[in-house]
């Protein structure tokens, strides 16, 4: 009897040590699991301020607005720096040349609009044929009495028949396009059609008024 006794002792010795074997494996995987759980824990509080370098995450970036540029927007004729930054305009050469464009062009308007009516005709032909072609009032005085005869000064005036138009009753019509090709409308272009035709083909106004007299045409 005795060794029964003692192998049945030794299988349940056997058998305690495997499930012994058996529990400690379990925990050394549990722990194991654990502690890969608890280093990735560890590196997501950690990724934020690697190397001691904080790395927020979201990012916020402020543009402060340019209050000239956006004054420009607003009134572009009105500033400078829409043209040339924070330079002011009068301070270079190109900017002095700039004004000095956009004041000749608002200079020729106001004359344009003049010129619409027949005092400010007469007016706008009498400045330009004393002061850019030199001759005396007596010279404006036959101009004046050719065109009012012409076409009472009206830039407007046209002849149906001849086809002759404008202030100067240029004909045909088509010839003041060698001044500007706004002839049909412009009076200034129709006066200064009419003084560069007299004074290539008659010298001057007097001799072309002279002239219409004898034919009733010039």
């Amino acid at each position: 009897m005795k060794p029964q006794i003692e192998a049945d002792g030794s299988r349940a010795r056997g058998s305690s040590e495997r499930k012994g074997v058996r529990t400690m494996t379990i925990k050394g995987k549990t722990i194991g699991i654990w502690s890969v759980v608890a280093a990735m824990l560890f590196l997501t509080s950690a990724l934020p301020s690697a190397y001691g370098l904080e790395f927020p995450m979201t990012s916020q970036i402020e543009i402060e607005g340019d209050t000239t540029a956006i004054a420009a927007a607003i009134n572009p004729i009105d500033s400078a720096a829409a043209l040339y930054g924070s330079i002011e305009l009068a301070a270079t050469p190109v900017g002095a040349m700039f004004s000095s464009d956009l004041a000749l062009v608002s200079a020729i308007s106001v004359q344009v609009e003049m010129a619409r009516t027949q005092a400010g005709a007469r007016k706008v032909a009498q400045v330009i044929l004393t002061q850019e072609y030199g001759f005396d009032q007596s010279q404006y005085s036959c101009l004046n009495s050719l065109w009012t005869r012409e076409s009472h000064w009206n830039y407007k005036a046209h002849n149906y028949r001849s086809g002759a138009h404008g202030i100067a009753q240029a004909l045909p019509a088509e010839k003041m396009s060698v001044v500007g090709t706004d002839w049909r409308t412009n009076p200034v272009t129709q006066i200064r059609w009419g003084i560069r035709y007299i004074t290539m083909r008659y010298d001057t106004p007097c001799k072309a008024w002279s002239h219409f007299k004898r034919a009733n045409y010039y």
